[in-house]
Formats: structure tokens, C-alpha cells, sequence
């Protein structure tokens, strides 16, 4: 029989500590990150365990945004214990119905997309939406994320690494963008705010039916990114005539909104995070042994190309070309295990 490994051990240690020592625990299907969630079966209480590794996961992070959320009168996961050095939290089970199991079952997109926009709406409202001490979500940022493409998207066509001055003319490119740009209006910036991380919930308040999931990775960016996260899913097509209607619902009650200025930042963020989409689902399957998501790329691929009419990103669409990225038709290889190897990489099966 195997042994129980460390991190085994180390749940039952913080699990002790409670009044759920012995309650067995259900894990849930794991998601993109190292992060995991356990369902703890006892029939009455409506917890979860978060397990989230020091060493990957910054779980003081995911506390204190989700504590500032309530205050601004939305909804993350009440917190009954945590333990940050170990990694470990006691949250609130809110159940399994996100908005994503709710739609492949058929709910009306209208209504669900609704609800998110003007989630959204509130939280840009608030003028006490910014966290103090969270970090800007700037050029640097936006750069660093913008080169996972050419770090690991390009590797996946080619079996082998980018050479360097291919990835200094992109990232050339990409600074004279982000030089272009003017000053954005600027909010809290949740980063993955798409259906798969909002939860339907029983509420009266229509604000509090809305269970928000991983926004532990928030910055202070600007207001147009959240909005094209919904919109522009990697995951999920969406019905044009749906773009638009919630984007015009979202601009028609934010008046103060300088116009250009916002839907430039949302073309020029949504070719961004498109890029960086395209390089983070190749490393999940290169990297972390997770080929699952290299089935999205090619509509990633078809947002962006989407955006490359933008006069500040026809550089880019240049480039793509150069690199034979055309359009969102491409031979994705499933050979990723030699890519790893090209690489330099560790299965991640052998340690």
C-alpha cells in the first residue's frame, strides 16, 4: 500500500485543528493552476478545503482581495480558518453551479451575461475599488505576459526554441504599442473574469447571486480588461450579437468613460491577453503535462487575429505572418513531450 505523501499529511495536520479531523474529503476537478479544492463530506456543513502550495500560490493574496470584495458588497468565499504558512484554507462551498455549467445546460445567455456586466459596473463604480498596496498591472506586466507567445506558442509549431532576435522584434513591437498608448482609466483588475470562475448562488440581492472565484491574482490596471475577459473567452464562442449588446449595456452606464480612449485599451488588452492565452495554454501542456488546453488555441488565435486591423497592431499581424501564424487553422502539434525535450524541460510524470 502506498504511503500517505507530505502534503497528504500536512491537509490532516490543518484539518485537525478543526472540527473536520476525520470528515472525508472529495477532491474537485483541478483547474490551471496548482491550486486544489477538496469537498468535505459531512452532510451538514457547506465547506470546502483550499489546498494551495506555499510554494506556487500566494493565499494571502486570495484572503485579502476576497475580503475587500465583501466590503464592496460582492461575494468570495467567507474564510472559517486559514493558514497561510502551510498553505491551507477552510472556505465556503459554493456549490458547483458556475455560469459555465449553467449555459451548457442550457440557460439563457442574455440573463447570465447580464448579471456579470453589471457585477462589473458596480465594482467600477466604487470609488474605493482600489486595494492598497496591490501592484499596478502596467507595461511591465503586460509585457512579460505578451512574451509567453513567442516563448512557448512558437516552440509548439516549430519543435524548437525561439530564436532570440524573433523574440526581440516582437517584443519591440510591443513596447512601441504600449509607448503608443494614452493614459487609461484605471480600477481593480480581478484578471480572470470569465464564466468559469462565477458561481450562481441563492441570493435576494442580485449582486450577492454572483459567487466570485480566483481573483487572487488582482492588480490596479486599467477598466477595459475584465470587460474583454468576459467577452473574448478562450474557452467559449460567443454569439457576436452578445459582444456587443453587453458591451453597449456596460458603456451605457459608465458616461464618464472617455469612448476612444476605452475601446482602444479594450482592442489593444484583448490582442495582449490573446498572446499571453495562446503562450500559457502551450506551457500547460508542454511544462505541466496538461494537453486539454491546447484545444482552445485555435479560437484564442482567431480572437486575436480579430484585433490586427487596430493601426497599432498591424506590426504584430506582420510579425505573426512571418512566423506563418496566418490565421486560427494551424497544425497544433500534440507532440508536446518532444517540445519539452527541445526545451530543455522535466517530464513533469518523473519529477
Amino acid at each position: 500500500m502506498n504511503s500517505p505523501s507530505t502534503r497528504d499529511i500536512q491537509r490532516r495536520v490543518f484539518l485537525s485543528e478543526t472540527d473536520f479531523a476525520d470528515s472525508r474529503l472529495s477532491p474537485l476537478q483541478q483547474d490551471a493552476s496548482f491550486r486544489r479544492y477538496f469537498r468535505i463530506d459531512d452532510g451538514e456543513h457547506g465547506c470546502l478545503l483550499m489546498d494551495a502550495p506555499p510554494e506556487t500560490e500566494n493565499l494571502t493574496a486570495w484572503l485579502e482581495i476576497g475580503n475587500h470584495l465583501n466590503h464592496l458588497g460582492l461575494r468570495a468565499p467567507a474564510v472559517l480558518r486559514s493558514n497561510t504558512d502551510a498553505g491551507f484554507a477552510l472556505i465556503e462551498d459554493f456549490g458547483s453551479s458556475t455560469f459555465t455549467q449553467l449555459l451548457n445546460a442550457g440557460e439563457p445567455h442574455e440573463a447570465l451575461y447580464t448579471q456579470a456586466i453589471d457585477l462589473l459596473i458596480h465594482l467600477h463604480q466604487q470609488p474605493n475599488a482600489l486595494l492598497e498596496g496591490l501592484k499596478p498591472y502596467g507595461f511591465q506586466a503586460l509585457m512579460t505576459e505578451a512574451l509567453l507567445l513567442p516563448d512557448w506558442f512558437l516552440p509548439l509549431l516549430s519543435g524548437q526554441p525561439t530564436p532570440p532576435q524573433k523574440r526581440e522584434s516582437y517584443q519591440r513591437i510591443w513596447e512601441t504599442v504600449f509607448d503608443s498608448l494614452p493614459t487609461p482609466a484605471i480600477t481593480l483588475v480581478l484578471r480572470d473574469f470569465h464564466v468559469d470562475n462565477l458561481m450562481a448562488l441563492p441570493a435576494d440581492e442580485p449582486l450577492r447571486q454572483i459567487g466570485l472565484l480566483d481573483f487572487q491574482d488582482a492588480l490596479v490596471g486599467p477598466m477595459a480588461y475584465d470587460l474583454m475577459s468576459l467577452l473574448e473567452d478562450a474557452r467559449r464562442d460567443l454569439p457576436s450579437l452578445l459582444v456587443n449588446s453587453m458591451r453597449e449595456r456596460y458603456l451605457q452606464e459608465m458616461p464618464l468613460l472617455d469612448l476612444e480612449n476605452f475601446q482602444l485599451w479594450y482592442r489593444i488588452l484583448a490582442a495582449q491577453r490573446h498572446c499571453k492565452v495562446t503562450g500559457i495554454f502551450s506551457r500547460l501542456a508542454i511544462r505541466d503535462g496538461k494537453p486539454q488546453y491546447l484545444s482552445h488555441i485555435p479560437r484564442v488565435l482567431g480572437l486575436l487575429q480579430s484585433h490586427l486591423e487596430e493601426p497599432l497592431l498591424r506590426p504584430l499581424g506582420d510579425w505573426l505572418r512571418g512566423c506563418g501564424i496566418t490565421d486560427n487553422h494551424l497544425p497544433i502539434s500534440s507532440d508536446y513531450r518532444s517540445v519539452r525535450a527541445a526545451l530543455g524541460l522535466i517530464d513533469p510524470s518523473t519529477g
